[in-house]
């Protein structure tokens, strides 16, 4: 003797899976466009990596890392120039002081773009997570399986799904 049954999905997985889909689609195109934004305003800015910088001397800042070699040479300048204080070790009366905060405003700048890029680039992965936890949502909620079970002499004995 053999019976058959339909297992069938709980209601809405496959909404959920279609949601996800749309919502990673979303995030992988803002995290693009964002991207874009900043490295275009970057490039605006027309800045150049100094020359002694330990890396990406001499490329335009457009990018993570050439904002933050940026930043980090400023940084060594700006302690070159005051003796190695910051600008609150600084009397107030130092004509480096106004030098020393403008160094820090700079780099606070460039860190904040390189803030954003990881940002983009957190929200992009995300996105390509919500893509593919979706589409396994979406296959599991819009197939529905039947098993056919033996049972001969009172305990199933096979199992098969077709």
């Amino acid at each position: 003797m053999s019976s058959s049954v339909t297992v069938r999905p709980a209601k809405g997985v496959r909404g959920i899976g279609i949601v996800s889909i749309v919502a990673g689609i979303i995030m992988i195109i803002a995290g693009v466009v964002v991207w874009f934004i900043v490295s275009s305003t970057l490039s605006d800015e027309q800045i150049t990596v100094s020359e002694d910088a330990s890396m990406a001397a001499g490329q335009e800042v457009a990018g993570p890392f050439t904002a933050y070699a940026q930043a980090d040479i400023i940084n060594q300048h700006a302690m070159e120039a005051s003796g190695g204080m910051t600008y609150a070790q600084l009397d107030q009366e130092d004509p480096t002081r106004d030098t020393v905060m403008n160094a820090s405003f700079l780099r606070a700048s460039l860190f904040t773009s390189v803030v954003a890029f990881g940002v983009c680039a957190l929200v992009i992965g995300l996105g390509v997570m919500f893509i593919l936890v979706g589409y396994a949502f979406s296959r599991l909620g819009g197939s529905s399986s039947a098993a056919v079970v033996s049972t001969p002499t009172g305990g199933p004995t096979s199992t098969s799904t077709a």
